[in-house]
């Protein structure tokens, strides 16, 4: 039986995200009483006509019984019973951002301040975070990708190393960045700007490809930076980062970073282990 525990931070994403594992073939129990979390899964393992994969859905809302899970852990470690630990998270202004927008009231808060309610409820459930197999911060996911993610790890059977890369084009000319962790300037690179018949087309096409490349200078480039990352993200992934913004710069951010851009992701998306999204961010501006 594959056994889950899907967790996290309220505001996260854990509800959408049991619905997505009941799609996958999950039967999924949310908010059951930490007591009887003991007995359900010895009736599972021992029912030859229950589904063979299960996640258990379990936040803050379990109030002073959250404590009793460290005891249940440690007798299934025992046991020899395998389960995983989903952890959903989301920055502090993501969160509060996401309160508002529904109106709901955070769960720990009372009539105090949402920040005040995520700060108690991260000291509660830092030991299940410390625990967790996988960690998706959800801060800057859509729902289509959470659900790709998921459906990597839960059905693919993917190794998962709880890092999220995007890799994010971009124009110096609109601002840097702010989310960005690194921050690459490739305006070095031959400009089809100038050039009549290229202006206006992007580096999705392959003319606007081609002439970025032209001479080696970009290729020589995306080896060193190939060479860069391949160390840098392993070491990331040590540290216990698990969000990475790699943010590639030109002047307007539609021709060479879109091009360089989209050579880093798909080689970086061949690291099976890694979640990894692209993203264009000024490609439209300007558009005419």
């Amino acid at each position: 039986m594959k056994l889950v525990i899907v967790t996290g931070m309220s505001g996260a994403g854990k509800t959408v995200a049991l619905k997505m594992l009941e799609d996958l073939g999950y039967y999924c129990v949310d908010n059951l009483p930490i007591p009887l979390i003991e007995k359900f899964t010895e009736l599972t393992i021992g029912s030859p006509g229950q589904s063979s994969q299960v996640a258990l859905g379990i936040d803050v809302r379990s109030g002073q019984e959250l404590s009793l899970l460290t005891k249940i852990l440690e007798g299934w470690k025992n046991d020899g019973i395998s389960f995983e630990i989903l952890f959903l998270d989301a920055s502090d202004k993501v969160l509060v951002k996401r309160y508002k927008e529904t109106r709901r009231s955070h769960p720990l808060a009372g009539m105090g301040r949402i920040d005040s309610g995520i700060a108690k409820e991260r000291e509660k459930l830092g030991f299940l975070k410390n625990q967790a197999d996988v960690i998706l911060d959800t801060s800057k996911m859509l729902t289509k990708e959470l659900r790709q993610e998921l459906e990597r790890i839960f059905l693919e059977d993917k190794n998962y190393s709880n890092l999220f890369v995007t890799v994010l084009s971009f124009g110096f000319k609109y601002g840097i960045p702010a989310d960005a962790d690194l921050v690459f300037d490739v305006r070095f690179l031959p400009n089809p700007f100038y050039v009549e018949g290229l202006r206006f087309k992007t580096g999705e096409d392959a003319e606007i490809q081609e002439y970025v490349m032209q001479g080696g200078i970009g290729s020589a480039f995306l080896e060193k930076l190939y060479d860069l990352l391949d160390f840098l993200i392993p070491n990331y992934v040590l540290e216990g980062k698990n969000q990475l913004v790699i943010g590639i710069g030109c002047t307007g951010g539609k021709h060479r970073s879109v091009t360089i851009a989209r050579a880093l992701y798909e080689h970086l998306a061949q690291k099976k282990e890694l979640g990894i999204k692209l993203e264009h961010r000024d490609i439209e501006n300007d558009k005419k």
